[in-house]
């Protein structure tokens, strides 16, 4: 088969995933992207926008939540996932990083892909997007040193002024549009793709403090979250301008793009075609989730 994936039936069908969400750093978080003499910096992306249509552009700085590094935290989880017989799920599958299985029956591999150098490849079928922050707002520089009393003994005994280590951080409360997308997946098979991407949630960050959460509206509570299941691409995605630097505006487009106007609804359902929105999208990922365990995790 040219995709090296066995064929399913009618009662274990194949569908298109998607998961659209606005993420909230509640804390200052660092996202690794390089290194200089001392000073670890954040990723950023670089754009140019227009405040009106009068305006000359101008050229912003937003801090970036790179989707392969979500991707790499959602693998992780998975990895990491305890099983009942007292292994981690990447003991028990024979499957790591690098060092990946890539085998189709793998929860792990049939989703997020996998290689063996020089043997085979498996094609992931998730993929993640997104990730330019909402506010232009600066990384923040911040020393990160030995303590005050060590550099002075260091000093006292004439021993070579211990050089001041930075790290930059992005600061707290910043809004970062993400998705993710899963192709021709059945629906055991996005099972392990909702418990990763709730799972990583607070454990994003390449360094200490970790963690970001699910914003939400502040008019009704609601987390920023919708949830596709479908084989016909229907209506608006809610996938959020880079342009756009207001957190309020950037959630009302979110909140428009989800449902058509006049709808209240949290669950839409048209011909081969399903979406969850707010609570209830988040209730239908724990529901994933919940599978997920039940079939693989608590499984001997």
């Amino acid at each position: 088969m040219a995709t090296g994936l066995s064929k399913t039936d009618v009662s274990n069908p194949r569908v298109h995933f998607d998961i659209y969400a606005i993420l909230e750093g509640s804390q200052e978080l660092y996202f690794g992207h390089e290194v200089q003499v001392n000073v670890n910096l954040v990723e950023t992306v670089k754009l140019k926008i227009k405040d009106d249509l009068s305006s000359e552009p101008r050229s912003i700085e937003k801090c970036y939540l790179s989707p392969t590094k979500r991707k790499g935290v959602e693998r992780r989880c998975l990895i990491w996932a305890p099983v009942a017989t007292g292994e981690l799920l990447g003991d028990k599958q024979d499957c790591g990083i690098p060092n990946t299985c890539a085998k189709p029956e793998c929860p792990i591999c049939a989703v997020y892909g996998g290689l063996e150098p020089g043997k085979k490849t498996l094609i992931g079928r998730v993929t993640h997007g997104g990730g330019v922050a909402v506010q232009e707002m600066f990384a923040v520089e911040k020393q990160r040193a030995m303590h005050p009393a060590i550099i002075s003994n260091n000093l006292s005994k004439k021993e070579e002024k211990p050089i001041p280590f930075k790290r930059e951080y992005n600061q707290p409360g910043i809004l970062y549009p993400v998705s993710n997308h899963a192709l021709s997946i059945t629906d055991g098979e996005f099972a392990p793709v909702a418990y990763a991407f709730l799972d990583s949630l607070p454990r994003i960050g390449s360094g200490n403090p970790k963690g970001i959460a699910i914003a939400e509206s502040p008019k009704d509570n609601q987390p920023l979250l919708v949830v596709d299941r479908y084989l016909v691409p229907k209506r608006k995605r809610p996938v959020i301008s880079p342009s756009i630097n207001d957190p309020e505006v950037a959630i009302a487009a979110f909140n428009r793009l989800a449902r058509k106007t006049g709808e209240t609804s949290n669950y839409i359902q048209e011909p081969h075609f399903e979406r969850w929105i707010g609570d209830a999208a988040l209730e239908k990922l724990q529901e994933y989730s919940s599978n997920f365990v039940d079939a693989i995790l608590q499984q001997e």
